[in-house]
């Protein structure tokens, strides 16, 4: 399952982001390190269900009418501050907790109602701008940190004569995530001495710099933006390269009163519509909710998260079945499961993503939308249909 990392300062908003995309019970609060213990929680991505190409709807539990909802997990740790690299508020233990994250939505409250410590000002007194950059580095001089403190390992390394400099730093930064090709792009972008012990600090912070960028990418959520000051959403879309509008007051909002049965509404639709006997004030909450959604096309919440998994990280949603023709498993369920897949993804790589077993098993696949044999590398579009054929079947 892909881990998504909700980043920020205290108050910004993550823990009602969180509470919106996952409904469970956290605490919310007024004040900087509401949240002190990770949160973890499952949420979803949404995407068009194969089952919209057929004449009935594929019934399954993350599917809402052809809206199919893909999980993913969710994490909202403690805010940042300014010097968290260094250990202030509840820094390492918010940086730590990064680490097994594959794209980060830094939560930046886009009315400039919080200073850079958290706290309570008065709406447009901070400038936004300047939280989008401070995030960026102390998650990049956390990262710095980390190749500091492992950098005379990779010198006393560096006297063997098979030594390899790109595998040494695969072994250091595994822990936060770096692949193999992460690594070997790095150094290929890099100015860096042979020898290791010829590395000054800007070496290591341009290369921990450049480990962050690739591995922990980055969606700016502009929350907040329903009180948000004229030209502070321009300004944040100006000073990062990706930013969603989103206000997860309005989801939460949203998502009660649609579990109350008083509005229809699915998490990332554009509208929703009234249902129940609401009050005069909460008919007027809900409309302006609307305005905000009707500006930017939305809440942002869910937009946010298929803007990190879709876009950012480039994945497509792949579903594999037993039966090509009628798109079931073996229980008869229509299209029960749903994989996310980077692009480019091939049908083995489907097939390991099922199971281990069924991919050290696997001997071929069938494009069940063409009812074909397809080739092993053939590469996966989204909304593939996928029957996979394995001895471990």
């Amino acid at each position: 399952m892909l881990s998504i990392a909700l980043a920020g300062k205290p108050n910004a908003g993550k823990s009602t982001f969180y509470t919106a995309a996952t409904m469970a019970d956290v605490d919310v609060g007024n004040y900087p390190f509401t949240t002190i213990d990770a949160n973890r929680g499952v949420s979803h991505v949404r995407t068009e269900c194969p089952c919209l190409d057929r004449e009935e709807r594929c019934g399954d539990d993350n599917c809402r009418d052809g809206k199919r909802y893909v999980p993913v997990e969710l994490i909202d740790v403690a805010g940042l501050v300014p010097g968290a690299h260094e250990g202030r508020g509840l820094g390492n233990q918010f940086l730590d907790e990064l680490s097994t994250a594959d794209v980060i939505l830094n939560v930046v409250d886009a009315s400039g109602g919080t200073d850079a410590e958290g706290e309570p000002v008065e709406v447009g007194d901070h400038d936004p701008v300047e939280d989008v950059h401070f995030i960026e580095a102390e998650m990049d001089l956390w990262l710095a940190s980390i190749v500091e403190r492992n950098w005379e390992s990779i010198e006393r390394q560096s006297r063997s004569p098979d030594f390899k400099l790109d595998e040494a730093l695969v072994d250091m930064l595994a822990g936060v995530g770096a692949s193999e090709l992460d690594v070997a792009r790095t150094l290929r972008d890099l100015e860096y001495p042979e020898d290791p012990i010829a590395w000054t600090d800007e070496h290591r912070e341009a290369l921990a710099t450049e480990i962050r960028q690739r591995t922990k990418p980055l969606v700016v959520v502009a929350n907040k933006a329903d009180i948000a000051p004229e030209g502070n959403i321009e300004a944040l879309q100006e000073a990062a390269d990706v930013v969603v509008p989103a206000t997860a007051d309005g989801e939460l909002a949203l998502r009660n009163a649609a579990q109350a049965g008083v509005i229809d509404y699915d998490p990332g639709d554009p509208d929703f519509d009234i249902v129940g006997d609401v009050s005069d004030q909460q008919r007027e909450g809900l409309n302006r909710i609307r305005e905000v959604m009707d500006q930017w096309g939305g809440t942002g919440v869910q937009g946010a998260m298929d803007t990190a998994v879709y876009d950012l990280l480039d994945h497509l949603t792949a579903y594999p079945v037993q039966n090509e023709t009628h798109w079931t498993d073996g229980q008869e369920n229509v299209l029960p499961d749903a994989f996310l897949l980077r692009r480019g993804a091939t049908p083995k790589d489907l097939a390991y993503a099922v199971h281990s077993d069924i991919g050290d098993g696997y001997i071929h696949a069938v494009d069940a939308r063409e009812n074909r044999r397809i080739s092993d590398e053939t590469e996966l579009e989204e909304g593939a249909v996928i029957k996979i054929v394995s001895d471990a079947n």
